[in-house]
């Protein structure tokens, strides 16, 4: 990278709570059987929703707002609080989602379907550049805002998107985010078609297996959250971590959900991101880089062959000399567009209180002394694969 990008504020909700840690409560998921779906879900708890509301309650045109648009002005404005931006400066935005607004769309379609007529505010409510739009209307900023969805991957794309406005000089501040708000029946019923989603019934003690290799079905279970990033360029004496690496690839794909029994992708995106952040490491060869990279927070959606692959391509990479390997989905559910940026959000974490995430059904691992450098790995549908090199501040 020319330059390290300093990380100056976070805000995430997920299942856990808002901008609670995940490394707390060692062995316990924060995953709840809803009855009405009869599935496993993250959900976001009463007190976090109760906020979202108040929200939703303030100005008249956020009424008709998705959850998903209402989510990431939360997180927006508290990402912006904690890196002490003032509100009135112009900065960048890109917030994505892989669904969109799920909620709407399938409340909207669904009256279409019972009387033939759409409602006035489906079409600007659904469209996908709904969310970060409406986030720089709250915050009032002047500065470009961008959605788009890259499934998944969706808040890792964000954070590129936000490093190459930052390194190429057309913005000195640049938030980036994910959100997703897909807790719907049809989305359900679209990953239990993919035959991904977790069949564990109500009384099961690990509904999502994440990184359990040896596991006999896929059990992905999916959550709802969302997460904003403040980016600035250079050293600043406010950064929480600094990313240091990036990197991204895409699969060739056999059919439209496939990847490889390697993960060509993720090899690929890890390689670039550890070549990448050389200057970050005096320069060393690329072998040394791989001996400093302390653990690696998995994309790991807890199914068979994305766990797999995923754990093949590290070892690809690292042969023998394995760093720490965690992911968080088996807590808080595979929050789609925004889990890349609640892996960072785990991420920066460990490397501020030096703990890490441990994984109920991997063997026990040695954790390194220090954590200083930690790999984010993302990937979605269509095999675009984003990893992220982070560095503690």
């Amino acid at each position: 990278m020319k330059q390290v990008i300093a990380i100056t504020g976070i805000s995430a909700i997920s299942a856990t709570g808002a901008d609670t840690s995940l490394l707390g409560n060692k062995g316990d998921h924060n995953l709840s059987f809803d009855s009405s779906l009869h599935a496993w879900v993250g959900k976001l708890p009463a007190d976090v929703l109760q906020l979202i509301e108040e929200i939703r309650e303030e100005n008249r045109n956020y009424l008709a707002l998705d959850a998903s648009v209402l989510y990431a002005i939360y997180v927006s404005r508290k990402a912006i609080a904690s890196a002490g931006w003032d509100f009135s400066n112009d900065f960048g935005i890109n917030i994505g989602s892989s669904r969109g607004a799920t909620q709407l769309f399938e409340k909207y379609y669904s009256a279409f379907l019972e009387n033939g007529k759409s409602e006035t505010l489906a079409s600007p409510t659904t469209t996908l550049g709904n969310i970060s739009s409406w986030v720089a209307q709250d915050l009032q900023n002047e500065g470009p805002d961008i959605s788009h969805s890259i499934t998944c991957s969706t808040a890792l794309h964000s954070l590129l998107n936000g490093v190459a406005w930052l390194q190429s000089g057309m913005c000195d501040k640049f938030m980036v985010g994910g959100s997703e708000a897909a807790l719907t029946p049809f989305t359900i019923a679209q990953m239990r078609a993919m035959k991904t989603y977790s069949r564990a019934e109500n009384d099961s003690l690990y509904p999502c297996l994440a990184l359990d290799l040896d596991k006999a079905e896929n059990t992905m279970v999916l959550g709802e959250g969302a997460a904003s990033v403040c980016l600035e360029i250079g050293i600043k004496p406010t950064a929480l971590a600094y990313v240091v690496g990036v990197g991204y690839a895409t699969e060739k794909l056999k059919h439209a959900v496939s990847i490889s029994a390697e993960a060509t992708c993720f090899q690929k995106s890890m390689k670039m991101a550890i070549e990448d952040a050389k200057t970050s490491f005096q320069g060393s060869d690329f072998e040394k880089r791989l001996n400093e990279i302390d653990a690696v927070v998995m994309h790991a959606p807890g199914t068979q062959l994305g766990d797999t692959s995923e754990y093949m391509a590290i070892q690809k990479i690292f042969k023998d000399k394995l760093p720490l390997l965690t992911t968080n989905k088996w807590k808080i559910g595979h929050t789609f567009g925004a889990s890349g940026l609640l892996s960072l959000d785990l991420a920066i974490k460990m490397l501020q209180s030096q703990e890490y995430e441990e994984v109920p059904f991997i063997s026990p691992q040695v954790k390194p002394k220090r954590i200083n450098n930690i790999l984010v790995n993302a990937v979605g549908f269509g095999g675009n694969a984003v990893s992220i090199l982070l560095r503690k501040a």
